[in-house]
């Protein structure tokens, strides 16, 4: 485990997962990293990445470190022979995603990014209900991220809107199993003067449409950081021809079922979405619970819901990858376009909208 503060949420789950084990902690605050070490019996501990890199125990590295670190750090365990989950994004820039898709192929090692999304208890309904045909064709996807990053690591000051938009790309991408190919965005408004200087981005909204790729349908999908007055939503919209699912508009309250050709009245239906454990190993499946949130006053769990109980699901797709000898969902490749989406996104809003076409890298 790299990095302890949101990571070491994954420290119980990994600790019940049948054939898995923790085998040391990596941190750079030594005081901090003794903490964890004490309260989950972990006895092996680093304050240096590359110490935790030349321990031939360790099979893979699950990256929650600060996002500049996410890029480097990957590439540095696939060429000491290591696996990767990383949390999102999976780097700020198009090199780095190339550099992360080569060296995934050249190495083999298994490299997914955990996104929380498509793990999450609503993308599973969702998909559920469209695998079964309940939603009919899809004819448009919509989702939205907008947080007030005020009062996070100063290192989130710097961030453009778009270049921390997984979480809005990956439901619209992965519902339909595809691949974007290309992006128009605009600006809307303006941050103020001390975060434009540090992020180099005055825009306070970043909105795009997205191409999915060999497909009619198209996605919207918005966010932004600071100075916009909203509670935090992390939403997913989807309009079919029998059924479309929105969003709740307030966190906590029910989402809402639209059926076609009802009467006008009764074509709305609020509804409460069921937890997917019974998808997981049993050992795990208690983990998808709120109530089983190591630390819930983080600022990741108080704004972000528990991620949907998210978790165990990530931990049991790469564990049972690596068993299988597969690639991870999502894999490198898919993990780079749905990265390169948003940092393609920002370089059309700083063009005026221009169309700017996906990387052919993050198109196999």
């Amino acid at each position: 485990m790299i990095g302890l503060g949101f990571g070491a949420e994954f420290i119980p789950i990994y600790s019940e997962y049948p054939g898995a084990e923790i085998t040391a902690l990596c941190r750079r605050n030594e005081e901090e990293l003794k903490k964890s070490g004490d309260e989950f019996g972990i006895d092996k501990r680093y304050t240096s990445y590359d110490e935790v890199l030349s321990d031939p125990d360790i099979d893979f590295v699950h990256i929650n470190s600060p996002i500049p670190d996410h890029a480097w750090m990957s590439l540095k365990a696939m060429d000491a022979g290591k696996h990767v989950m990383c949390t999102v994004p999976m780097a700020t820039n198009i090199d780095e995603c190339r550099q992360i898709v080569e060296k995934a192929k050249e190495t083999g090692r298994k490299y997914m990014m955990a996104e929380t999304v498509v793990y999450s208890r609503e993308f599973l309904f969702i998909k559920d209900m469209y695998e079964k045909g309940e939603l009919g064709k899809i004819q448009h996807l919509a989702a939205s991220h907008p947080q007030d990053m005020d009062g996070w690591p100063s290192y989130w000051e710097a961030m453009i809107p778009m270049h921390y938009a997984t979480h809005v790309v990956s439901p619209c991408l992965g519902l339909m199993n595809t691949l974007a190919e290309s992006v128009s965005c605009f600006g809307s408004g303006a941050v103020r003067k001390d975060i434009a200087k540090k992020s180099g981005n005055s825009f306070a909204v970043e909105s795009c449409h997205i191409k999915l790729k060999d497909s009619d349908v198209a996605a919207h999908i918005w966010r932004f950081l600071y100075d916009v007055a909203r509670q935090y939503r992390e939403s997913f919209d989807v309009y079919g021809t029998k059924k479309s699912f929105e969003w709740t508009l307030v966190e906590n309250e029910p989402h809402v079922i639209h059926t076609a050709k009802k009467p006008e009245h009764e074509i709305p239906e609020k509804i409460e979405i069921p937890d997917f454990a019974h998808l997981l190993p049993e050992p795990i499946q208690r983990f998808t619970l709120p109530a089983q949130i190591h630390d819930s006053e983080h600022l990741s769990f108080i704004q972000g819901g528990g991620h949907g109980g998210s978790h165990p699901h990530m931990v049991h797709e790469f564990i049972s990858a690596l068993k299988e000898d597969r690639d991870p969902w999502p894999n490198a490749v898919t993990a780079a376009n749905w990265t390169c989406v948003g940092i393609c996104a920002h370089d059309s809003a700083v063009k005026g909208g221009e169309i700017v076409r996906l990387p052919d890298f993050t198109q196999a």
